[in-house]
This record gives structure tokens, sequence and C-alpha cells, in this order.
């Protein structure tokens, strides 16, 4: 059993905690822990996590959900999405959804989110100073999605409020937003999850009535061989898609931005050679690392890593340390926009099933970011402390102050 809590969220206060992981990767791969005084199994090397993530007949996300804390089968049941599946119905949810993300489809979202992009850089420059994350990380992934979605732009910075509230619900009432759901019914028992769930309950009504070119309406049209989401499938996939579409990419470009503050080498050899821009989006998702965990729980017995793992014992797979694993990358602590790309970085989920259905609009969102930061030959310094969100699953950035400047 490991001595230290690594779900305890103020272990990530300054950031993800690599000696830990690393400690663990070289002693322990396969360590006992505990989360509210029950036991699981922490993967922390990056062979291990693909293993897992390949593997769902025996690490499944049904069983148990993707979840750190054990839920009984009445919250199962009113959270469950997209990533508490196994195949068939994993495939089948995904088949649903998948007309909205086709290379055809994203490629079609390049337009509008060049225009973001362009707008908010020059915004910010223009300023001079500014917080990161309020100024271009936070709006930019928002404001594609909601786009994207169908979500009428007066309504923008209200889902933005939401999806924060997610993630920190403390200053919120039991029943805000007129909730009366049990909270452990919602995910991440916030009564923001009610007000998304309504919202999206109510954009779907529209569209059904009203159809539009946008994704709600891809959503609840959508069929395969007759087969459509139920409606609290839609429900949760509207959910998914807002935390999902905002919350990582978000993330990703403020840590991405904070690596470039701290390493401006980087961000001037990005504009000496702008065909580096695939491999730093790359480094960028490596480094960041934007969801820490996902669980799931063994289907029967079996051997991890030379570790005896029993039917239904919770198994949590780290990519903040897979992404970190010396083994797999040269100096890992280093960013370095040069690095190649092959081994791929597992923050989209590790190759399996549940890779990210998302993952080609969040590389289009930075790859477009990364273009408009060239084009407006923008640089980057740091004015002030990191404010690091406090939580054991995104390795968020809650304010970055930074100077902006153009060259």
């Amino acid at each position: 059993m490991t001595a230290i809590d690594i779900t305890d969220p103020d272990l990530y206060a300054n950031g993800l905690p690599h000696e830990v992981f690393a400690r663990l990767r070289r002693e322990d791969p396969v360590a006992q822990c505990l989360y509210e005084g029950r036991p699981f199994w922490s993967v922390t090397r990056y062979a291990d996590l693909t293993t897992v993530t390949r593997d769902p007949s025996t690490y499944s996300s049904a069983r148990g959900m993707t979840n750190l804390p054990d839920l009984t089968p009445a919250q199962m049941a009113a959270r469950r999405s997209i990533i508490d599946t196994d195949p068939p119905e994993h495939v089948r949810l995904r088949k649903l959804a998948m007309p909205a993300f086709t290379g055809r489809r994203v490629r079609g979202y390049e337009e509008t989110t060049s225009e973001i992009a362009r707008t908010l850089l020059r915004d910010a420059a223009d300023a001079g100073e500014v917080d990161i994350v309020s100024a271009i990380a936070a709006p930019l992934p928002i404001r594609v999605i909601v786009g994207i979605l169908g979500v009428p732009e007066e309504d923008t910075d209200h889902l933005v409020r939401l999806s924060d509230e997610l993630i920190d619900s403390s200053g919120l009432a039991d029943d805000a937003y007129g909730n009366v759901t049990p909270l452990e019914l919602l995910p991440f028992s916030s009564p923001a999850s009610h007000a998304l769930f309504e919202y999206g309950e109510q954009l779907g009504r529209e569209r059904r009535a009203h159809p539009q070119d946008d994704l709600v309406t891809t959503l609840v049209e959508a069929q395969v061989d007759g087969d459509r989401l139920s409606e609290a499938e839609y429900r949760n996939m509207f959910h998914v898609l807002v935390f999902a579409g905002n919350e990582t990419t978000r993330t990703a470009i403020s840590n991405g931005i904070a690596a470039f503050i701290d390493n401006p080498d980087q961000l001037e050899l990005l504009h000496a050679q702008p065909e580096l821009i695939d491999q730093a989006v790359e480094e960028i998702i490596r480094y960041a690392t934007p969801v820490l965990h996902m669980r799931r729980t063994a289907t029967r017995d079996t051997e991890l890593a030379g570790t005896q793992i029993r039917e239904n014992d919770k198994v949590v797979i780290w990519y903040a340390s897979a992404n970190f694993d010396e083994t797999e990358f040269p100096d890992p602590l280093r960013f370095d926009i040069t690095r190649p790309v092959r081994p791929p970085q597992v923050s989209f989920g590790a190759k399996g099933p549940h890779h990210c259905l998302g993952a080609p609009l969040a590389r289009l969102e930075i790859n477009i970011l990364l273009r408009e930061i060239l084009a407006q030959g923008l640089r980057f310094e740091g004015n002030g402390p990191i404010e690091r969100t406090r939580s054991n699953f995104v390795n968020g950035i809650a304010a970055l102050p930074a100077r902006i400047t153009r060259r």
C-alpha cells in the first residue's frame, strides 16, 4: 500500500507531482492505494496503461463506471454517458455521434475557429497585460463548441459558467438552477449538471421541431439501422460535449502557453520553423495532460505487470504519469516541440475504443491558435503567479497572468 495519497487534490496545487509518479513507475507501477477508505490499483507506466485501454473486455468502463468514487446502481443509471460504456453499447453510441466528428465536418469548423482565435489574440495583444485563461484559453474552445452545437451566442457565458461549476460547485446551493435532483445522481455531484441537462433538452426539442446545420440537430436526427439516441442518451451526450469540448482544450491551451512562457526558446523556434506546428500540438497535449486519470473495473481475475488483480477490483489509469514515462519519452519533463509524435501521447485516452471522439477538434483548435500566434508575431511572458484549479481530475489553470507583445 503506497503511503502517498495520489488522489489528494492538494498534491496537484503546484502542477503535476512528477517526482511522486516517477517513484511509482520505478518502484510500484501497479500500486495499491486508497480512496475514501477503499482500495484501488494505480497504473502509472505507459505500457501498462495502454494494455488496460486496449482490453475493454477485461478492464470495463461500464462496470463501476469511470469515476474514482464507488457509485450506487441508481447513481450509475442516472450519470451514465458514452464514456461509461463498453462494446457493443459503446460502439452503438459512437456510431450515432460520429457524424458530427468526421474529418469533413471538423474541417468545416476551421474558418469559424480561425476567426475566433484571431480576434481573441488580437484583443489580448492590444490589451498587453491579460489573464491568458479568461482572455484566450477559456473563450476559444467554448465559443467553438457552442457554435458547433448551435447554442445562441448570447448563451455562451452561461455555458462557460456551468462548465466551470462542474469542477468547482462549492459556491452553489444544492437547489441552484432549480435543481431538485439529489446531487449524488448528477455528474460531478453538481447542480450545474442539472442546468446543463435542462439547457440541452430544451435545445434538442427546438432542433427536432426546427432542424438547423448544427451538432445538436445532427445528434437528435442521427440514426444507424433505424436506431436513435434516447432522450437520456442525448442529454448525457450534450453534457459530455460541453464539458469535454471546453474543459480539456482550455486546459491544454492554458498549460501550453504556460510552457511557452517557461520555455521562450520553444516559441522562438516555432516562429522560425512553423512546419513544427503539428509536433508542437502533440507536445502541448502531452505536456498539459488535461485529464489526470480514468477508472476501469476488472471483469475477471487477471495479472498486470506481475500484479494479481481480482474481478471487481478498481483499476485507475494515470495519464498524468504515463505521458511522462521516461522509458517512452526521453527527458520527459522537458517541453520540446521537436519531440517525435511516436510514441503518441495518451491524453486523449490512448489507443482503444475510448479514444476521444473530439480529439480531431481539439487538435484543430490548438493548431489554429498556434498559426494565429505566429501570424500576429506574438510572444508571452509571465506577469504574476499561476493559480491552479484544485482538482485531482483535471490539470487545470484558473488564472495565468501574462504580458503579450508583438514583434
